[in-house]
């Protein structure tokens, strides 16, 4: 049952300017705030963490910055029209660089495929290493092209906690075989095995499995085409940053280093949040950027249980979990010419590997690995002369049966990344290692109070998104909403910061005096 605290009442004043709480710090909730603000509400946000940008902030150690998650922008657009919500203009705040190429795919009998803008290239591209799918390709893009406008442009960037907005756009889904994995599809439109996986791997960026995500993710081709693959000088942290600096200017307030351990209920609405000192901050609007079953299962923990908090919670399928291997070099500049800001090192196995880390939980004794090297493009990230890198494993939750002990398996597995590292992309890293620090599965769920150690929340699945997913409007709390990966339209740079978009239809415009 509700539990309404006594002394919530008397905290709240007669009249005042209307508020808005954000818990939590992270792309989704800085852009929400934003939103809240550029609206005329008053914003606090409030993070546990000692600075912005949640999977999105950054560590330094030894002169390396090292960005925690995020490395690329995919859709600036939608970080400019939210400045532009605000009166300002994002350009003049972050700088943004263009890459091209994106990133280098390589897989172990020595084959590589470049990833690029021009059309013209990737067709060539794909030619060189399967002269007979070249005609794929181009269908492959329409098939893209199709899924981005209505699953990102139209879905994407509204409300869908209305089960009739669902049962309006089944007909579509089914036109678009929604119901078709992406990797289903990319098997379709490609013979070669290598440009199967070349051209249906993007789901994992987001958390999800490419045999059983939604064809509709193939959009992501068709967002690297149009709107190519950006790095933000000073790392995604910068963007935080900025987001911060606009919504101070506001008037609003950031609170780094405060925990919120409950949101109060007052007459059936969320009204307030109770940090863990016991300090307690009231508001009109409350909006969580935490994850959503951290939200429900702990900061609602008091509050009687419906929908999302019984039984869909616990039915959910959450995103794999993440090793990541932050690391820095000294005297490698002009070191390993053939590396470029994004490499991705195919193990042996595709199908099997992402069957042992999502479907068994299994912690597999290959791997691929994402390489992340930004000092080639930011020279800001490592000491004169050295690289800044981080080496990103998949691997599985810790929720599967049979659970990891990463106190015990992380350096052993480190050093597997390194020999693989040494092996197939930077021979003679061991003579140059400087900093290292290591992010396992545990990492995420004590940093980030991320559900399972997840590093991405709820997969997104076809019955995990849109309407199936914790809505951007709760209907457990009156006045509470939700924002980030683990809600509509779910993870990534682009649906965090459209979440907020999405919250800003919802917010009721403020009333100055109640």
């Amino acid at each position: 049952m509700t539990r309404s605290d006594p002394t919530l009442s008397n905290l709240l004043p007669e009249a005042a300017a209307p508020r808005a709480i954000v818990i939590g710090a992270g792309l989704g909730g800085l852009a929400a705030a934003m939103r809240l603000g550029a609206k005329g509400y008053r914003v606090t946000v409030l993070d546990r963490l000692e600075g912005p940008g949640g999977r999105g902030s950054a560590i330094w150690q030894d002169g390396h910055r090292f960005d925690l998650g995020p490395t690329i922008v995919t859709v600036p657009k939608v970080f400019r029209e939210l400045w532009e919500a605000c009166g300002r203009d994002f350009d003049a705040d972050v700088e943004l660089r263009s890459m091209d190429p994106f990133y280098e795919i390589r897989w172990p009998d020595g084959s590589v495929f470049t990833a690029c803008q021009d059309t013209e290239a990737m067709r060539a591209e794909v030619a060189r290493l399967s002269p007979g799918d070249a005609k794929g390709y181009d269908k492959f893009l329409k098939d893209s092209e199709a899924r981005y406008s209505f699953g990102f442009e139209d879905l994407g960037r509204r409300s869908m906690h209305k089960l009739w907005e669902l049962i309006k756009v089944l007909p579509t889904f089914a036109w678009l075989r929604a119901d078709r994995s992406v990797a289903a599809h990319a098997a379709k439109r490609f013979r070669d095995p290598r440009l199967q996986m070349a051209f249906s791997f993007h789901p994992l960026f987001i958390g999800g499995d490419p045999f059983r995500v939604t064809s509709m993710y193939i959009l992501v081709s068709h967002l690297e085409k149009e709107f190519g693959v950006h790095y933000a000088i000073g790392g995604v942290e910068a963007i935080a940053k900025a987001m911060v600096g606009v919504i101070e200017n506001q008037g609003g307030i950031v609170r780094f280093g405060v925990e919120a351990d409950e949101i109060l209920i007052d007459k059936e609405r969320a009204r307030g949040v109770r940090l863990a000192t016991g300090e307690i901050v009231t508001a009109d609007v409350i909006v969580s950027n935490a994850d959503s079953g951290h939200t429900y299962d702990r900061l609602l923990r008091n509050h009687r249980r419906r929908r999302w908090t019984s039984s869909r919670l616990k039915r959910t399928r959450w995103s794999m979990g993440l090793f990541v291997w932050y690391f820095g070099t000294s005297g490698t500049k002009g070191k390993w010419p053939d590396v470029g800001h994004h490499t991705i090192l195919n193990g042996p196995r595709y199908k099997g590997l992402i069957d042992d880390i999502f479907i068994r939980g299994k912690l597999s004794d290959d791997m691929s690995l994402y390489v992340h090297r930004p000092s080639v493009t930011d020279p800001t990230v490592a000491p004169d002369g050295g690289d800044t890198f981080y080496a990103l494993s998949p691997v599985p939750h810790l929720g599967h049966e049979h659970v990891v002990d990463w106190k015990e398996k992380a350096e052993d597995y480190r050093a597997r990344v390194q020999k693989v590292l040494e092996d197939q992309l930077l021979p003679g890293l061991d003579t140059h290692l400087t900093a290292s620090e290591v992010f396992t599965p545990e990492t995420f769920r004590d940093r980030y109070l991320s559900p399972l150690g997840a590093g991405f929340s709820i997969e997104p699945r076809i019955l995990q998104s849109a309407w199936f997913r914790p809505h951007n409007v709760s209907e457990e709390v009156e006045g509470l909403y939700l924002v980030g990966a683990g809600t509509h339209p779910g993870a990534g740079l682009p649906g965090v910061v459209s979440s907020a978009e999405v919250l800003s239809k919802l917010v009721p415009d403020p009333v100055v005096a109640r």
